[in-house]
């Protein structure tokens, strides 16, 4: 009756039950529904692209079941084989440093859910991108592309878990404040450093051309006192058909990146409305305000795993033998917190989400104010859903629980009141 193990189960349990009634109340609601053409976007979409829509998203419905199943009873059977704490006590008695031994550890606990989600990844890359069209990876991108994640993963990963243990080393009561305050920091360096040195290694990114569209968008960057390092088109189209724009970086790091894909669907106007959308988060400061109520509850979750890492019921749910002072342990411990809670995050997506759809509305009504209509911003929005294939009408207990944007026709609803 060991109270994390009980939390482990029924967390497990919970995510695995809701996960799945969620996408089969929406499956069903897709056969009724999923072929209609609301008035909002009939003459923009027809029952062709609908039918298409439909199939697309049930084939990964029926793949992303059997995913939530296997991930969850291979996590379960890791846990009652005594897999961790065999990994665990085995790289221990190997007597390395815990700068060797625990990043180690972390790793080969994530290896098997790795290998189980190769087969589903190459599935839904070659067995349903490919079918519908979006695809255009090869056999040899693909395996190109994990490779580089794994390494990439690997660079960045490791030198963090180290400046962790280091701080478990020389801070044994506040550990929790530096470990907290460590982690921001590199959060924000890593996003200085993502779009300069990461995302070029999978994707070519060139300065968008001279012409009517970059003369639009650098107005309306001036207009919002938004300083860019530049606008960069990526080769969206080289891995996929689907299509996007987003800001990334941070300080002079900053940059506005549009999908090659985007560029070819939308007009210059569709695009400006887009990008007037990403500025309205900004202009906002959506960014800075889910900051200051995500700083503190990191604070707050590390103080409180830093009283419950003392608890020898957490070790021993798993196997584990509780040893104070000793800093392997401690990392498990970590680990364990992971395994116990990380489940129960379903229990916070309606409150995240609705947050998130709040800033995407008032996102959209700043693009409204800022172009002087609304109307591109639709019609961008339409487009956007008819490439992507991505489902008209969703049932409001999904939406609340799977969308932290508001559903297409809820914008175009708000968009023209």
């Amino acid at each position: 009756m060991n109270i994390f193990l009980i939390l482990f189960l029924a967390g497990t349990a919970l995510g695995v039950i809701a996960d799945i009634l969620l996408e089969t109340i929406d499956f069903n609601f897709r056969k009724k529904h999923g072929k209609e053409i609301p008035e909002e976007v009939r003459g923009c979409l027809d029952e062709a692209t609908a039918g298409k829509t439909v199939l697309y998203r049930n084939a990964g419905y029926k793949t992303g079941i059997y995913e939530v199943i296997l991930s969850a009873a291979l996590t379960a059977y890791l846990v009652f084989s005594g897999f961790y704490p065999s990994i665990f006590y085995t790289i221990l008695n190997q007597n390395l440093s815990p700068y060797v031994s625990i990043p180690l550890f972390f790793v080969a606990c994530e290896v098997p859910a790795f290998i189980l989600g190769i087969p589903f990844s190459l599935y839904e890359e070659f067995g349903i991108e490919k079918t519908f069209g979006f695809s255009n990876m090869t056999a040899g991108m693909w395996i190109a592309d994990l490779i580089k994640s794994v390494i990439v993963g690997l660079i960045i990963f490791v030198p963090l878990i180290c400046v962790f243990v280091f701080i478990f080393s020389h801070f044994e009561v506040y550990w929790w404040f530096f470990l907290a305050t460590a982690y921001l920091v590199f959060s924000l360096g890593l996003s200085v450093i993502y779009p300069m040195f990461i995302a070029p290694l999978f994707n070519k990114f060139t300065p968008l051309e001279e012409g009517e569209l970059k003369t639009r968008l650098e107005s309306l960057l001036t207009e919002c006192g938004f300083k860019a390092s530049g606008l960069y088109v990526m080769d969206a189209s080289r891995r996929s058909g689907h299509s996007n724009a987003y800001f990334t970086g941070f300080g002079k790091s900053k940059r506005v990146v549009l999908y090659d894909t985007l560029i070819s669907q939308m007009t210059a106007q569709e695009i400006e409305a887009v990008l007037a959308h990403e500025l309205g988060h900004y202009k906002k400061h959506h960014i800075i305000k889910r900051m200051l109520v995500v700083v503190p509850v990191i604070y707050a979750l590390l103080f409180a795993a830093s009283l419950v890492l003392s608890t020898p019921s957490l070790y021993e749910a798993f196997g584990f033998t509780f040893s104070a002072g000793k800093i392997e342990l401690m990392f498990a411990g970590i680990f364990l917190l992971s395994l116990v809670f990380g489940p129960w995050g379903i229990v916070l997506n309606p409150v995240t989400n609705y947050f998130s759809r709040k800033d995407e509305f008032e996102a959209d009504a700043f693009s409204k104010k800022l172009c002087g209509t609304g109307e591109h911003l639709v019609s961008a929005l339409i487009k956007l859903n008819r490439e992507n294939l991505s489902e008209l009408q969703v049932p409001r207990i999904y939406s609340l629980f799977n969308y932290s944007h508001p559903p297409l026709l809820e914008r175009i609803r708000a968009l023209k009141d």
